[in-house]
């Protein structure tokens, strides 16, 4: 999701990363959830290469107000930085509804993506995944993520939800 507006970026990080651990040799890297697809996109290049390094994802550190921590958020504004915890009260809002539910409303979905655009928010996207591949879910799939980046003022914000559906896992 992020490629298509970001063209590039994630070569560029799974080549910085490869020369990384091909220099450091490490058995464990502990990546943050917050940019949930790049933490992905490092599992899969390790599993590809063949790399001997375990990948951990490390939940995402927020403030009290549930606004996840990133040096991004120095470039909001006072006011923006007020109006920021939206996104993942949002999203986590979206969760519950789809575990009360227990289905994948798209319009519930939208409605989201129209409460984030109605508070400031540009989204780049707001879209219901699967957890282990990114891909659009089908009626069988309960291991699911909400992934949203969006921008407030000057910064581009990242978050995500993960979520099971009832009945499975």
């Amino acid at each position: 999701m992020c490629g298509a507006s970001r063209p590039g970026h994630f070569r560029g990080v799974t080549t910085v990363v490869n020369r990384l651990f091909n220099l450091v040799t490490p058995n464990v890297a502990l990546f943050g959830k917050k940019d949930y697809q790049q933490w992905l996109l490092i599992r899969l290049m390790v599993s590809d290469l063949g790399m001997p390094v375990e990948i951990v994802g490390v939940e995402t550190v927020r403030a009290t107000d549930g606004l996840a921590l990133s040096s991004r958020n120095g470039y909001l504004s006072e006011a923006e930085r007020r109006a920021a915890p939206r996104l993942f009260a949002t999203i986590g809002a979206l969760k519950d509804q789809i575990e009360r539910e227990g289905a994948i409303p798209a319009e519930a979905e939208m409605r989201a993506a129209d409460t984030l655009t109605k508070h400031g928010f540009r989204l780049d996207y707001l879209s219901i995944r699967r957890r282990t591949d990114l891909a659009l879910p089908g009626p069988q799939d309960g291991d699911l993520v909400i992934l949203v980046a969006a921008w407030l003022g000057h910064a581009r914000l990242l978050d995500n939800v993960e979520l099971m559906l009832p009945g499975y896992g």
